[in-house]
């Protein structure tokens, strides 16, 4: 499965729209899938990066935004036979939508602040705490939302910190500088010279600059000349490394943000770009942020001043850090794909030939372990449960296969009434991927749509916590603990009219 991402990089434009679309890309990458990166800029340091990680890269030389660029795009994705078209950046609009829609793909765009007039994609992702619908009113009927924080995509190096916790100094005395991957007004410099006035004692400084900056050598100066010790690193991979081992940070208010807030990180943010600002306002009014304001506007001085009251209040730290953490939960990335996969699989009504196949799911130790009985299932019994299945017209048994045929798990419905109960099961080769929560949203629309059934009911046990997100994933709400057959079950549901 392939995915084509078109986005730019450089000096002006900075790395975050880049580095937002390899987050997804990783996520796609780790489910088996290949990506394909279009750019129309030169970013060396960042193109390695990308093929250090098996992606390719095509260089397009071209007017960014055009209609040849939309053109050109579209021919190659087709050439690939892509799977999904993702845009992002500012100078892609309405009509570059409109073309990549022409050709018949599936487009993902990726936006900030509904710059565009019109929206022609299948998808608008925007990850931002302002997002709201009333910036995509001109959409098309079919184009779908994902807004706000719960899509915010965090690259591969954060996933191993979920659950984190952050302890918290008496005193903040290590402190995290990163101004994105670009800064071309050197607002880094001013950070570095107005920690100059900050009186701490055993202050530590890490300063993280992208490739595309253009200053790294006043940097490296600034760096050497300072009173206590400035780390400066360059085209870093171990961001969350070193957000764990910082107390508090300066950063612009970009992508990083949400980083940070994942990762619980106390923060003072300059605002660097105009479509910053809502964000960085927002976040302050929520508690998660200092807002120093636009960057012109803001003194070595008044920085200095900032950063002191952060590094002594241990109280307002502690909140910031809860509020960050709620706000972010690392999932985004999987929500995103989870969606994208709906179209890795169809299904097929369950046949004859699939007896054997399900009685060795259903007999995997991981499945019999969830099972309200524990017990393997004899072969005997599998066959003449299966015969019953297939005969009884209030079953709908469906195998969920992929593009190769392959099977990768089955859901079963049983009708009463207005009403089904339904079973699921992942085979074990594709378990962790996600798979769950997709096969039962599109089993369920496609329930909903041929059937007369207004309500479906899941059981599982309390215990399997895995089941339960899956469900809740898929839109359905949870009613409680009941009993089923003698045994506690947590009772989950959704009703027709509720499904997204």
């Amino acid at each position: 499965m392939k995915l084509f991402i078109r986005v730019d990089a450089s000096t002006k434009i900075g790395t975050g729209h880049l580095m937002r679309c390899l987050a997804l890309a990783q996520a796609w990458q780790d489910a088996g899938n290949q990506v394909i990166f279009v750019m129309a800029t030169e970013a060396p340091d960042l193109i390695n990066r990308l093929k250090s990680e098996g992606m390719e890269v095509i260089h397009l030389p071209i007017e960014i935004g055009s209609t040849e660029d939309a053109e050109e795009t579209a021919k190659l994705a087709r050439q690939f036979d892509a799977n999904w078209v993702v845009v992002d950046g500012y100078h892609l609009g309405a009509k570059y939508q409109e073309i990549i829609k022409e050709f018949e793909l599936k487009l993902l765009f990726i936006d900030d602040y509904g710059h565009a007039k019109q929206y022609h994609a299948d998808i608008i992702l925007n990850q931002n705490i302002h997002a709201g619908e009333e910036l995509y009113i001109n959409r098309q009927p079919y184009t779908q939302l994902f807004l706000g924080t719960n899509y915010t995509l965090l690259r591969r190096e954060f996933w191993s910190w979920r659950g984190w916790q952050r302890s918290l100094p008496l005193i903040a005395k290590k402190l995290l500088v990163t101004l994105g991957g670009a800064d071309p007004d050197n607002v880094t410099l001013k950070v570095i010279e107005g920690l100059q006035q900050v009186e701490v004692e055993g202050l530590e400084v890490v300063v993280v600059v992208g490739g595309s900056n253009p200053h790294y050598e006043q940097l490296r100066s600034a760096s050497q000349e300072s009173r206590f010790p400035i780390q400066l690193k360059r085209n870093v991979t171990n961001m969350p490394e070193l957000m764990a081992w910082a107390d508090i940070a300066v950063t612009g208010g970009g992508s990083t943000c949400w980083e940070l807030a994942f990762m619980g990180l106390p923060s003072l943010v300059v605002i660097l770009a105009e479509n910053q600002r809502a964000i960085a306002e927002k976040l302050q009014v929520m508690g998660v942020v200092v807002n120093l304001g636009w960057h012109e506007n803001v003194s070595t001085v008044e920085i200095a001043s900032e950063v002191v009251q952060l590094v002594i209040a241990t109280g307002r730290r502690e909140k910031m850090t809860r509020c960050s953490q709620e706000l972010v939960d690392g999932q985004g990335s999987i929500r995103v794909l989870s969606y994208l996969k709906d179209n890795f699989f169809q299904l097929r009504s369950v046949q004859q030939d699939d007896c054997r196949l399900l009685w060795e799911w259903s007999n995997a130790p991981e499945v019999r372990g969830v099972s309200f009985s524990s017990k393997s299932i004899l072969w005997e019994d599998h066959v003449q449960w299966f015969k019953s299945k297939l005969i009884n017209p209030n079953c709908i048994f469906y195998i969920a296969i992929n593009k190769n045929d392959i099977p990768i798990g089955q859901i079963r419905y049983d009708i009463e009434n207005s009403e089904a109960i339904v079973s699921m099961n992942i085979d074990p080769n594709f378990r962790n991927q996600d798979y769950g929560s997709s096969l039962i949203k599109l089993a369920c629309k496609k329930l909903f749509s041929d059937f007369d059934v207004n309500r479906i009911n899941a059981y599982t046990k309390p215990s399997n916590q895995a089941s339960v997100r899956a469900f809740s994933k898929a839109g359905f709400q949870s009613m409680g603990i009941t009993t089923l057959q003698g045994h506690q079950a947590i009772l989950l549901i959704i009703d027709k009219y509720k499904l997204g």
